[in-house]
């Protein structure tokens, strides 16, 4: 065996694709067991779900968030990804309602085959949201993995090129994106949904993995755009873009131990090596 082929770190990613009931939690975990289950079938070793996939995202008001969040990791949407997480022997990445006392975050969870592992809390909060949640508080976190270093961002998050930058200077090399994008205005006759577009750069200029799971349908008056995809270190999709409303599970086997490989462009250029830290910090 080559020394190349013994380091080799591959892992089979799947973004899964659905559209959440808004207030059926208990239908929407039941769905989310169904699709965790045939991605296993599938071959996924890590599971990345959308935004919000316990609860649905458009809720009225604070009383609506309250009914519907829970405890990270003991409440009820938790431990039923954790348990499922221990069954299949697979991880899982969802974005998940959180409450802490009382206070609420769009968190994502991440939980494995030995349960809870740790939670992100999303710190770029749109629209709405900043009437509901409070801001991210723990800022980006990278879990080590037998297979490699994850990082989570949610959704909003993607448009700031320092949340993939940060998450690439801690060692980050696949980043997991639970999301719930909606259309931007000008993209009715663009080709791609900006959303895609962003992330590949990100991908790119990072040298990372990144796997985004969006959700479908319309919620109280919000359309969703779908197009999940996964993406790979040199900014090219790998499996995606999924359809704009269709429920779908998208797989792709990534070896995260080209990502160093990848950062190193030519003898004299690396990705994060020529950062001008000392002009821009």
């Amino acid at each position: 065996m080559s020394a190349k082929a013994s380091t080799t770190r591959t892992v089979i990613v799947a973004t899964v694709q659905f559209e959440p009931i808004i207030g059926d939690r208990a239908g929407n975990l039941a769905t989310i067991d169904r699709l965790v289950r045939a991605a296993k079938t599938r071959g996924a070793e890590i599971v990345v779900l959308p935004e919000l996939a316990d609860s649905g995202y458009n809720f009225l008001d604070g009383d609506e968030v309250a009914a519907l969040a829970g405890a990270v990791p003991d409440g009820p949407s938790a431990e039923t990804f954790c348990r499922l997480g221990r069954e299949l022997a697979l991880y899982i990445v969802s974005g998940i309602a959180e409450q802490d006392g009382d206070r609420f975050y769009n968190s994502a969870l991440l939980c494995g085959p030995q349960g809870y592992i740790g939670k992100y809390r999303k710190l770029h909060l749109w629209n709405n949201e900043n009437r509901l949640f409070r801001k991210g508080d723990l800022g980006l976190p990278v879990f080590d993995l037998p297979f490699g270093r994850i990082g989570i961002a949610i959704c909003y998050d993607g448009w700031f090129p320092e949340t993939f930058r940060r998450l690439a200077l801690a060692g980050a090399e696949l980043v997991c994106v639970p999301t719930n994008w909606v259309p931007m205005a000008g993209a009715e006759s663009a080709a791609e949904p900006m959303a895609n577009i962003l992330h590949k750069a990100a991908a790119h200029t990072n040298g990372l993995y990144i796997a985004c799971a969006d959700r479908i349908g319309i919620e109280r008056g919000q359309s969703f755009i779908g197009r999940s995809l996964i993406v790979g270190p040199q900014g090219w999709p790998v499996s995606g873009p999924a359809s704009a409303d269709r429920e779908e599970i998208l797989l792709a086997p990534v070896d995260l131990s080209s990502v160093t490989e990848t950062r190193t462009l030519n003898s004299f250029n690396n990705l994060l090596g020529d950062r001008r830290a000392d002009v821009y910090g």
